[in-house]
């Protein structure tokens, strides 16, 4: 199993001491990721005082078939070029399910492509995918049993199942809303969330995954589920955020988003 995010190949100074750029390479219809997580880094902020911007790259995908999430995949390396322009220090490659569609582990390639085109590019930053994160946060907070709820259709959550599966955990449940179009994902109630994970078979499991989908809003919902089944909840979003902290080597300081963001999960998020 890889651990940690994939470092730039060389050290880049931030625009200002007090301040981070975020890329994201995100779905052309995604909603969800421009809000959750400049919301998180925005609570991050309040706590912390420092400053973070997000500058994002997007790639055609309207429909979550594996045919649309592999051709997104060939978007990846351009969307990586023009993201760091911006002259990003980390850039998160946030879509879950086009990551998990190319096979168990393929999150280790992709973020390799990243780093290799905005390298390429004399812009190096640090990279990260949702689908890598999700895994290595995983294995962070030493879970090995996990129920996970996720918006698609039931061969694509199989998928999502056999690569977490593949990297070295066991779903012990999960749950299908059978949602194919990506724009209805972002649409779907968080208010739902805490009766659907309390269907899950949670009881023999570590962790919940509240959303195995970067689109599916889930971030109202997350604090409410841990307090109620006790047990550490993470989201694509929330673990794509604590290893974009991970990346800037800052501790995560974030409220009412579980204790993986209250930093009180994981004993220290180490300095990359």
């Amino acid at each position: 199993m890889t651990t940690g995010v994939v470092d730039s190949a060389a050290q880049k100074p931030q625009a200002a001491a007090d301040s981070s750029r975020i890329g994201l390479i995100v779905p052309s219809s995604n909603i969800t990721m421009e809000t959750e997580l400049p919301e998180l880094f925005r609570r991050q902020s309040a706590a912390t005082g420092h400053r973070y911007t997000f500058h994002s790259a997007r790639a055609t995908l309207k429909s979550v078939t594996k045919e649309e999430l592999l051709a997104m995949v060939d978007k990846a390396a351009d969307c990586a070029v023009a993201v760091s322009d911006a002259d990003v220090d980390v850039i998160a490659y946030a879509c879950l399910v086009a990551v998990m569609a190319q096979g168990p582990g393929a999150h280790v390639g992709s973020e390799e492509i990243i780093r290799e085109a905005a390298a390429g590019n004399g812009m190096p930053a640090a990279v990260t995918s949702s689908a890598g994160a999700l895994v290595r946060t995983l294995e962070a907070i030493g879970a090995r049993n996990v129920a996970m709820v996720a918006p698609y259709m039931k061969p694509l959550t199989r998928m999502v199942s056999e690569y977490i599966e593949g990297a070295g955990f066991t779903v012990v449940d999960s749950t299908s809303l059978e949602v194919s179009d990506n724009l209805a994902v972002g649409c779907l109630d968080p208010g739902n969330l805490p009766a659907i994970a309390r269907d899950l078979r949670h009881s023999e499991a570590d962790a919940i995954i509240l959303s195995a989908c970067v689109q599916m809003p889930s971030l109202n919902a997350v604090q409410a589920v841990e307090d109620e089944l006790g047990l550490p909840v993470i989201t694509a979003a929330t673990a794509t955020t604590f290893e974009v902290l991970q990346a800037l080597g800052h501790q995560p300081a974030i409220s009412n988003a579980g204790r993986l963001l209250q930093g009180s999960l994981v004993a220290h998020a180490p300095t990359r």
